[in-house]
């Protein structure tokens, strides 16, 4: 079965795309445990961004504050107040919490060192340039990390590539993505690097079109070890568990 659009009708009138978002790693993760090694396992991990308030000042202990006088007439202990300098710079902001489902694959081996991450975007990774900034350096931190990054996008309602965000953001790009590049795609992106030479960096581009058919995207474990992903067999077994037509 093809790709769907999952944000807009008909697929919308009946299920949320963040349906498919919370089960399709699950998907994944049932697939790649029949396909990893020994010594490998793979695991979601589904994050929903949230922004947290917290008052400081109407925090209190239960015990009495030692900066208070003791009732027994004995001198209180001198307490200096605390008086920062003036801040150089204040700034109105709200910095991004992003949603996150995504699968990562350890080797259980070398204390369950991180090796494989597999990312499928939301409109939350999109939306903003903020957020847009926040997920590329997430994908190249892990890149310095020698993790394996999978970018899965089928976000049709935000026009964005994030692949071609974080190959700008390295002072490089792919004359394959074209201008415009296209906003859905898989990729596969991994680090090599080469003793006293510049490290290198491989990908693994593949347009998305809805109305056709997912790819086989490469996962590589180590510099010379990996397996495949069926990105088709995954979705279409989210989408039938999920009874998406």
């Amino acid at each position: 079965m093809p790709l769907r659009d999952h944000f807009r009708p008909p697929v919308e009138n009946d299920h949320s795309w963040d349906e498919l978002h919370g089960m399709w790693p699950a998907v994944i993760v049932q697939q790649l445990s029949h396909e990893l090694p020994e010594g490998y396992i793979a695991a979601p991990r589904v994050h929903l961004g949230a922004a947290f308030e917290i008052d400081v000042s109407t925090y209190e202990r239960d015990e009495p504050a030692l900066r208070d006088k003791p009732n027994d007439g004995t001198p209180g202990v001198a307490m200096a107040t605390w008086a920062p300098p003036q801040p150089t710079l204040t700034l109105e902001t709200e910095l991004p919490f992003q949603d996150e489902y995504e699968v990562r694959v350890y080797d259980v081996r070398h204390g369950r060192r991180l090796v494989a991450a597999i990312e499928i975007v939301s409109p939350s990774n999109k939306d903003r340039p903020e957020s847009r900034r926040a997920f590329v350096a997430k994908v190249a931190a892990l890149l310095q990390s020698d993790v394996c990054v999978s970018v899965v996008d089928v976000v049709t309602i935000r026009q964005f590539n994030l692949h071609a965000g974080l190959l700008e953001l390295i002072g490089r790009s792919d004359p394959l993505l074209g201008a415009p590049p296209p906003t859905l795609y898989a990729v596969t992106v991994r680090g090599r690097k080469r003793g006293g030479a510049r490290p290198l960096l491989d990908t693994w581009f593949y347009p998305l079109t809805p109305g056709r058919t997912l790819p086989t995207l490469p996962i590589w474990l180590d510099v010379d070890r990996g397996v495949f992903l069926d990105l088709e067999t995954s979705y279409e077994a989210a989408c039938h568990v999920l009874r998406i037509a």
